[in-house]
């Protein structure tokens, strides 16, 4: 699905959350969106899949315009937060059926695949576990576990190497998002972490005080970067920083 943000604008008080944005993400990649505390990052997340709403700008998918009330265009896409929404008293599996009904996904059969997921985050065990009594890195397993199970055309997630996973979790999202993105999935998420970022992205949108700085293929700035030696990512931030108001 191809995505087209436009002039996005979002602002809290006087505050522009958002600075006038303007991107397209192709289908078909790993996007990562990296900046500072405050930088827009979540707000970005949140306008795109319409859980805030912006103040102005637009946002197309396939050249259609988006607003909260489009069902259809909800259904391409999934979007997991930082803190999963959640019932607290829903158990795993209800939670994952819940998501699958409805996102139309329980009409296939799906139930080799859902069992599949659970042993491959090691959350098997949990299915009757009630959601207000796991951890937050289980948590955000099961979240992975209903997104990758209803496996909708764009995976939008925020902050999922500070989730609380372990080594695992992160490593079975990784390779499971690749092998999504080889599908034509698009997996858009945001992230602090340079290092990881470099590895992981095709694609890394920089924003600070709600403006977008860089939009670009990772394989481009390591090509024109001259840090050889280093972070092509550290070393884009430190020049932004150098860069006057």
């Amino acid at each position: 699905m191809l995505i087209q943000i436009e002039n996005l604008t979002k602002k809290f008080g006087r505050r522009h959350a958002l600075d006038d944005v303007t991107l397209t993400i192709d289908p078909g990649q790993i996007v990562a969106v990296l900046g500072p505390n405050g930088a827009g990052k979540t707000t970005m997340l949140r306008c795109l899949t319409g859980v805030s709403q912006a103040n102005a700008g637009q946002i197309l998918f396939d050249g259609e315009v988006f607003n909260r009330d489009r069902i259809d265009l909800r259904k391409r896409f999934h979007f997991v937060p930082d803190f999963p929404y959640v019932y607290q008293d829903s158990t795993v599996l209800q939670h994952i059926g819940m998501l699958l009904r409805a996102y139309g996904a329980d009409e296939n059969p799906i139930e080799a695949t859902v069992l599949e997921l659970l042993e491959d985050f090691e959350i098997l065990t949990l299915v009757d576990s009630l959601l207000g009594k796991i951890s937050r890195g289980q948590l955000y397993k099961v979240a992975l576990v209903a997104l990758m199970s209803a496996d909708p055309e764009v995976w939008v997630l925020d902050e999922p190497f500070a989730s609380g996973m372990d080594p695992h979790g992160i490593a079975s999202f990784r390779r499971r998002a690749r092998a999504a993105v080889q599908r034509g999935r698009t997996v858009i998420y945001s992230t602090q972490l340079l290092e990881l970022a470099e590895a992981f992205s095709d694609r890394v949108c920089i924003i600070a005080e709600g403006r977008v700085h860089a939009f670009d293929e990772m394989s481009h700035l390591r090509s024109t970067s001259p840090a050889a030696d280093g972070l092509v990512l550290e070393e884009l931030f430190d020049r932004l920083r150098e860069v006057p108001e």
